[in-house]
């Protein structure tokens, strides 16, 4: 009972600091929801199901540690929660974000040196608080250095292993990753999904007058911030062409809640926040163009000695003419009608503006458009 007191007031601090870190996040994601409301609960319980899995994950790994090494079961889980938490907290950007920005923004071999020596120092530093708190609950443990040593060698593999799957993870996108895995789209699976091209504006000019590196830093750091909103509204970022990121959906996620305009809109609030940021690195606050479109797609995994999940069908070439019509109109955020029906109602302060019906270059048939603009309702 004593360990599992010590488990308890442990789990306590990890949700307590979880809840705490996570509330700026969730803040600015019930500002783009109707009142903070049913937008928010979601992210409410996404987060709480985050802290779910990590408690899962951290105490499993104790337990299969405890089975393989033959030690009592409720100590070698305290020691999996200890070691294992602080490192899933991290990895998920609860503890330290700017910190994980950085360090996901490294090469490959810098980030899995520095994150191999940061688990080491948190199995170490998890190590000795579990042995601290079993030591105050009188609990026996098993002899100190046979412990430490095994504790050490298995707590490192066992980093070693998650720091490479969140590489390739980083490198071809959670979704992506797990759907190859599963092999999924081995075979072409026709569904309806929602697409979204967003276009860095002024990107050319920007090159020109500060540098193409120059440039390819504000498009790797536009392209981080875009990570989090898109994962928060159950999206996966497709691609990258250029200066663009093609963004997607299931349809019924995409639609539901309108979480693809929540998505694009929750992004551009986060870039208006940093305003001072971005003038103060790049001399001012990019800009964006969007379209919006969805349709029915064969998805298929294409590729030998490099996979890729790739979309064929009409709605990518006619979401490229909506993101063109935009330009052409000087539009911020356009999309089909077709979508805005299925979108209805949209998030507060966000209206539409009918564009009437519009004839694409290499459309036969019309299409009716219209706009988002930010306004009161």
């Amino acid at each position: 009972m004593n360990v599992l007191l010590c488990v308890q007031r442990y789990l306590n601090l990890v949700e307590q600091s979880v809840l705490g870190a996570s509330a700026p996040l969730a803040s600015g994601v019930r500002r783009a929801s109707v009142q903070g409301g049913r937008a928010g609960r979601l992210m409410h319980s996404h987060k709480f199901v985050e802290l779910l899995v990590v408690i899962a994950l951290s105490a499993g790994a104790g337990g299969l540690f405890g089975a393989v090494f033959d030690r009592p079961l409720w100590p070698a889980v305290l020691h999996g929660l200890t070691i294992g938490a602080p490192i899933l907290l991290f990895e998920r950007g609860f503890l330290l974000p700017q910190l994980r920005s950085k360090l996901r923004r490294a090469s490959t071999p810098t980030f899995l040196i520095l994150s191999l020596i940061g688990m080491a120092m948190a199995v170490v530093a998890g190590n000795a608080l579990a042995e601290g708190m079993l030591r105050a609950a009188e609990v026996s443990w098993s002899e100190p250095e046979v412990s430490e040593g095994i504790t050490l060698v298995y707590s490192l593999t066992i980093a070693a292993l998650l720091i490479t799957a969140f590489r390739v993870r980083d490198l071809i996108g959670p979704k992506t990753l797990l759907n190859l895995l599963l092999g999924r789209y081995h075979k072409p699976i026709r569904e309806a999904r929602v697409f979204l091209f967003l276009d860095l504006t002024g990107s050319t000019r920007f090159a020109r007058q500060n540098g193409d590196r120059k440039a390819l830093a504000l498009l790797g750091r536009v392209f981080a911030l875009l990570a989090g909103p898109v994962r928060r509204s159950g999206g996966e970022i497709d691609d990258y062409i250029g200066d663009m990121a093609v963004v997607t959906w299931q349809l019924k996620r995409g639609v539901r809640n309108a979480a693809a305009v929540r998505c694009l809109y929750d992004f551009l609030d986060e870039v208006e926040r940093d305003a001072a940021r971005w003038r103060q690195d790049f001399g001012e606050v990019p800009r964006f163009r969007a379209a919006l479109h969805c349709g029915s797609v064969l998805t298929a995994e294409i590729g030998l000695e490099r996979h890729k999940i790739t979309y064929f069908g009409d709605v990518m070439n006619t979401t490229s003419r909506l993101e063109g019509l935009a330009k052409e109109l000087n539009k911020d955020v356009v999309l089909s009608t077709e979508l805005l029906d299925r979108l209805q109602p949209l998030p507060e302060g966000i209206q539409m503006e009918d564009l009437g019906i519009r004839h694409l270059r290499g459309h036969d048939e019309p299409l009716a458009v219209s706009a988002l603009v930010r306004g009161s309702s």
